[in-house]
C-alpha cells in the first residue's frame, strides 16, 4: 500500500495534526498529513533511507521530521486502538482465541533498546493476533530477553478492552509461572511442553489448538513483506516501533 484510498483516509485523518502557517507569516503552503503519510508508507515498503525518499512526495527532511512527532506523541497507536475496537465491534475481530509469537530483525546500527544475541545484535517483534491474523497488540523489545519475560508487557500494548480467553504460542512459552500470572487475568495460556519437562499439565485436547498456530506466522510472514522491517536502521526505538505499528494499520485498513 503505497497510495490511500480516499475511504481508508478519511477512515484516520482525524487522529493526524495538520501544519499551520503562522498569522501574519508569509510562507509556503505546508505539506499536508496525507502526503506525509503517504511518503512514509513508500519508505516502509521499499525500506530505503530517508534521504533515497523518491522525488514524487515532499521534502524527506519534512516528512522524517513529521514522522518522528507522530511516533513521540503515540499518533500510530492511537489509530491502532480505533481500528481495532471498531473491527471489534463490527465483528470482524475475535479475541476468544489469540497466538502469540516473535520475530527477530537486525539493528546492524546498534541504538536504544538494542540486544546482543548469536545472530548478533537485533531486536525483537512481539505480536498478538486473533483467529484471522489480525493484529491486537504489537510492541519491539531488545533481543536478548526471552518471550516468557515479555508475555505481559505486550498486554500494555494491547489495543481493546476484553483479553482473550486462549492464548496460545509455542515451547518459548512454556513457564508454570506464566500460566498462573494469566489465569489470575482470566486467560489460558496453551503451549506445548519443552522436551525437558518433567510435569506435564497440559491438556492433550486444548492443545489441538495449537495446529492453528500457522494463523499468526502468516501475520509475521506478511510483514516482512515490509523491507523497512528487515533491519533497524534507526537510533530511537520509538521510530522502528512507528513502523511496525504502521504495517498494522495498513494490514486493518486493508479490510475496508
Amino acid at each position: 500500500m503505497l497510495r490511500l484510498s480516499d475511504e481508508q483516509w478519511e477512515r484516520i485523518r482525524e487522529h493526524f495534526p495538520e501544519e499551520n502557517i503562522p498569522e501574519g507569516r508569509a510562507a509556503r503552503k505546508p505539506v499536508t498529513a496525507r502526503e506525509v503519510l503517504e511518503a512514509v508508507l513508500w519508505i516502509l515498503n521499499t525500506g530505503a533511507q530517508w534521504h533515497e525518499l523518491a522525488q514524487c512526495y515532499p521534502n524527506d527532511k519534512t516528512v522524517h521530521r513529521r514522522f518522528q512527532r507522530w511516533c513521540e506523541c503515540e499518533i500510530l497507536r492511537e489509530i491502532l486502538k480505533d481500528l481495532a475496537n471498531t473491527f471489534r465491534e463490527e465483528g470482524e475481530i475475535d479475541e476468544r482465541e489469540s497466538f502469540i509469537d516473535a520475530t527477530f530483525a537486525s539493528a546492524k546500527g546498534g541504538g536504544e533498546e538494542v540486544g546482543k544475541t548469536k545472530r548478533g545484535k537485533g531486536v525483537k517483534i512481539l505480536a498478538i493476533v486473533d483467529r484471522h491474523g489480525l493484529p491486537l497488540s504489537v510492541s519491539t523489545h531488545a533481543a536478548n530477553h526471552h518471550e516468557v519475560t515479555l508475555v505481559q508487557l505486550s498486554f500494555d500494548f494491547y489495543m481493546i478492552e476484553a483479553k482473550p480467553e486462549n492464548l496460545i504460542g509455542d515451547r518459548a512459552y512454556d513457564s508454570d509461572t506464566l500460566d498462573q500470572e494469566l489465569k489470575k487475568e482470566g486467560v489460558e495460556l496453551i503451549a506445548p511442553h519443552r522436551s525437558n519437562r518433567k510435569l506435564k499439565t497440559q491438556d492433550g485436547r486444548r492443545l489441538r489448538r495449537y495446529k492453528r498456530r500457522w494463523i499468526v506466522e502468516r501475520f509475521f510472514a506478511w510483514l516482512q513483506w515490509k523491507r523497512r522491517l528487515l533491519v533497524r536502521w534507526g537510533y530511537y526505538a520509538a521510530n522502528f516501533l512507528g513502523f511496525v505499528q504502521l504495517a498494522c494499520i495498513t494490514m486493518l485498513l486493508r479490510q475496508f
